[in-house]
Formats: C-alpha cells, structure tokens, sequence
C-alpha cells in the first residue's frame, strides 16, 4: 500500500494552460485578477465585481476560442 507520501509526489501541481491565458486574458484586457477553476465538463471564472464577471459573459466565445476548448463557461462573484 502507498503511503501519502508517496501519492502526493506523484502528483502533477501544474495549472492547465486554460487557466493561465484566462488569467492573461482578463489581466490584459481589463487590468484586474479573477479566479479560475478547471472541472470535467465546465470552467469557473471568479470575479470580486459583477461589473467585471457580466463584461466576460459577452467574452465567452473570445475566451473558448484562446484556450481551444468547447467547456461551458461559468462566471462567478466572489473573492
């Protein structure tokens, strides 16, 4: 039997490369930082402002199309 050990070094802590042109995205179009978390099927942004998150909605396509992926897209509010 693995130890934990064992397990978590074996674990890749990489960040999708989604997760990094959306960060990038955001970061250069609009100045401001949002939280990004990669699931099977969809992908959530987190935003601190609702202003900033309902901006992104109408960015959607933009966004799919920079990280090659058909994943819903899910915008969030929080920090």
């Amino acid at each position: 039997m693995s130890s934990i050990a064992d397990i978590l070094a074996k674990k890749d802590y990489d960040e999708p490369p989604e997760v990094e042109i959306i960060k990038e995205f955001v970061r250069e179009s609009f100045n401001s930082n949002v939280g990004v978390i990669m699931q099977n099927k969809q992908i959530i942004i987190v935003s601190k402002s609702a202003a900033l998150a309902g901006t992104l909605r109408m960015h959607v396509r933009t966004i799919q199309q920079l990280c090659g992926t058909d994943k819903k897209l899910v915008f969030r509010i929080g920090s």
